[in-house]
């Protein structure tokens, strides 16, 4: 018996990618799983498990639309009676540079990850909540999916690590609002070769058959499938870089220095008298990006 047995999961951008690996995961661990994605690999994921002898349906739809969440939500109870597990993964890329970047090029790229993140967690939230209401208690999960240009920002990226860096927040956010419903919400900013990092040479399946593939998206799914499991039902409102054979627990914004009046209004000249002690550690420059190394 697999450790979800029983649970009821949604995936979206189950079609590819480590989307798919966490469907095909899911399932492996006994979840009947709603697969989501845009075009026909929905289909095939869904027939990859069933043929395994898993359960799942396929809902083609786009998750930067309001009614998206809703019925993503109702597929899953209509059609397997509940819901425990939702994995937001959908997203597409639109780089550019912010001086070259279109409005358009702006706005698909938040509508999907950011707003089809809010999309589909909102619906699960407001059914895991009449559940709740109505006396139905049970540990419910919501992952999402940043990435580390969403935690260290990216140049050609500024659509997109804004719709990641939201995306931490709005966790966060979350996290706070449903744990009293037993809903735990966290990220994984997955380090993974997909539709999104396939043009990165240095992210190639290596040529050895034999030899470790360290960007294998199946490497992320794991860790994913672990926090849907009730032994992490006390992990809420947390970021992982996850890849190869590695897990970051990474922080969040904290309190770095801070310089305070006695009881008065700053002026610029007091700031600049305590410039010095109020930036005592600073590096000058842009902050480095301290993605942690595979090593």
């Amino acid at each position: 018996m697999g450790r979800l047995e029983g649970k009821v999961a949604i995936v979206s951008g189950a079609g590819s990618g480590v989307g798919k690996e966490h469907a095909l995961l899911l399932a492996s661990e006994g979840a009947k799983v709603i697969v989501n994605d845009l075009g026909d690999n929905a289909d095939a994921t869904t027939a990859e498990i069933t043929s395994a002898g898993g359960e799942a349906k396929s809902i083609k739809a786009n998750v930067a639309e309001w009614a998206t969440g809703e019925s993503l939500v109702n597929a899953a109870v209509d059609t397997f009676g509940d819901l425990h597990i939702l994995i937001n993964n959908a997203g597409i890329l639109r780089d550019a540079m912010s001086f070259s970047m279109s409005e358009e090029q702006f706005d698909e790229v938040i509508a999907v990850h950011l707003k089809g993140h809010f999309v589909c967690a909102r619906a699960a939230a407001v059914y895991w909540r009449n559940q709740a209401k109505s006396g139905i208690e049970v540990p419910r999960r919501v992952i999402h999916t940043s990435s580390e240009s969403g935690l260290f920002g990216g140049p050609a990226q500024a659509n997109y690590a804004s719709a990641k860096g939201g995306i931490l927040t709005l966790s966060i956010t979350l996290g706070r609002e449903l744990s009293k419903y037993g809903v735990t919400t966290n990220v994984v900013a997955p380090r993974a070769r997909t539709g999104l990092t396939d043009y990165i040479e240095s992210m190639a399946a290596p040529e050895d058959p034999t030899q470790f593939d360290v960007y294998d998206p199946a490497n992320v799914s794991p860790f994913v499938v672990w926090l849907c499991t009730d032994e992490a039902q006390e992990i809420n409102g947390q970021a992982f870089i996850v890849g190869g054979s590695g897990i970051w627990w990474m922080r969040n914004w904290s309190h770095q220095n801070s310089v305070k009046l006695n009881g008065e209004r700053w002026t610029l000249e007091a700031i600049d008298q305590h410039r010095e002690l109020l930036f005592a550690e600073i590096d000058t420059g842009l902050p480095k990006f301290e993605a942690p190394p595979f090593s």
